[in-house]
């Protein structure tokens, strides 16, 4: 089974860029759906991907349709209009490929998809003093719930040694 972030019509360079940094550090795969609401190869975005470009396997479509054709696996829809947790989604139970879709920043996933994948449609819990977190931050909570449920598969649970290694602390000076 593998994970994927799916962006629909990503609209801010730098969140875009931030959850390259995500998928980067999670191992999952980053999808993104065209149009742009900026160039991926422009020196604004490359500098807030900070050097991540490198690091995420991604992959770039002209349209839903486009990725829909090329992707199998269970569709999960991040919205506001959704009416459960990411962390009521049995995600260890499934055997198929797992996408978390967010849409654009200004609109969010087109209604007419939201409402024939009402059942799959999810929201992060907040007070109603907020209409919505940041894309990048819903990615990030989301893309953890998945892996918290899987148990963080190859993922370290310690400071890797070509950083600062895992017994740094242990070795720390004042």
């Amino acid at each position: 089974m593998k994970l994927n972030v799916v962006l629909y019509q990503p609209e801010i360079p730098e969140n875009t860029a931030n959850i390259m940094r995500t998928c980067a550090a999670s191992n999952f795969k980053l999808h993104l759906i065209e149009p742009f609401g900026f160039a991926l190869s422009s020196s604004k975005f490359k500098r807030s991907s900070a050097n991540n470009l490198d690091n995420v396997n991604y992959e770039r479509y002209i349209n839903w349709e486009d990725f829909k054709n090329k992707n199998d696996g269970e569709y999960f829809y991040m919205t506001r209009y959704g009416k459960k947790a990411p962390s009521t989604i049995d995600f260890k139970s499934l055997s198929k490929d797992i996408y978390l879709i967010f849409g654009k920043e200004s609109t969010g996933i087109p209604y007419e998809l939201l409402a024939s994948n009402l059942d799959r449609c999810f929201r992060l819990p907040m007070n109603s003093n907020v209409r919505a977190l940041n894309v990048s931050n819903c990615v990030a909570i989301c893309c953890y719930e998945v892996l918290r449920q899987l148990d963080y598969p190859e993922l370290s649970m310690v400071e890797p040694e070509n950083f600062k290694g895992e017994n740094f602390l242990l070795n720390f000076k004042k």
